[in-house]
């Protein structure tokens, strides 16, 4: 092959792989845009109103979802308390984002539904404006099958988080339960508030003992008397079950 010839061939060469690195940058670059392309920024929602915040993501190709719904004091009712994910994060377009709708000030009042049948306690809770929670079942011979037996919150409890509550029903005297109300153990000795816990297969915690000197004047009893329960979590009306670990106080 003469010098001339070779030349040629080197040109030619040299241009393909020029064409090649273009393609190839092209390429890249499209694949770049393309993926960046279909990742969006969450805005900042906590404090918007649902209908304004659903329509800011609806224009960023989010969808809104509207998990939970709490009482706050603080927030203005139809106003977004919580996202998740959090404003800033990238995402990508169709990407769900969950908040948490305030209802402004609890300003219902919890109705008592113990004694109630089941149906009867739902239909009242729906008038004031509250949902049925979790039910539990609780084998009670005393009580009609599907009689409320407690609930939580109970009657006329003000600062509650949720408009929900939960109902303990009476189930049939031969059924397992799946459920218990947590007793109000305030002066029990902390022996005996272990022994009817673990009676039903209910664990506790290591007791917490805290220095609690009685009233002046004041004898001690069973009500003030060290080795008692003071306190405890969950706090009594409150549905447990057999994965709840029960923490108690106790004074010395």
């Amino acid at each position: 092959m003469n010098t001339r010839a070779l030349s040629r061939f080197f040109r030619i060469a040299s241009l393909v792989l020029l064409l090649v690195t273009v393609a190839l940058l092209a390429a890249i670059t499209t694949m770049h845009f393309a993926i960046h392309g279909a990742e969006v920024q969450v805005p900042t929602l906590k404090g918007m109103t649902v209908a304004d915040a659903r329509s800011q993501t609806s224009g960023l190709g989010l969808n809104l979802d509207v998990d939970h719904r709490y009482y706050s004091s603080e927030v203005a009712a139809g106003h977004i308390l919580t996202q998740s994910p959090g404003a800033g994060t990238v995402v990508r377009r169709e990407w769900r984002v969950r908040v948490a709708e305030s209802l402004g000030p609890q300003s219902v009042n919890v109705p008592d539904t113990v004694g109630a049948s089941e149906r009867v306690a739902s239909l009242e809770l729906r008038r004031n404006g509250l949902e049925v929670g979790e039910k539990a079942l609780l084998p009670d011979s005393a009580a009609a099958e599907g009689t409320v037996l407690a609930q939580d919150p109970p009657a006329n409890a003000q600062g509650i988080d949720q408009p929900s509550v939960h109902l303990l029903v009476a189930a049939p005297g031969d059924d397992t339960p799946d459920g218990y109300v947590m007793p109000d153990f305030a002066g029990w000795p902390i022996v005996a508030a272990q022994a009817a816990l673990a009676r039903v297969g209910i664990k506790t915690e290591t007791p917490n003992y805290i220095d609690l000197p009685p009233a002046p004047g004041a004898a001690l009893n069973a009500a003030n008397g060290a080795g008692t329960v003071i306190a405890q979590s969950p706090a009594p009306g409150a549905r447990v079950d057999l994965d709840t670990m029960v923490k108690l106080s106790v004074a010395k």
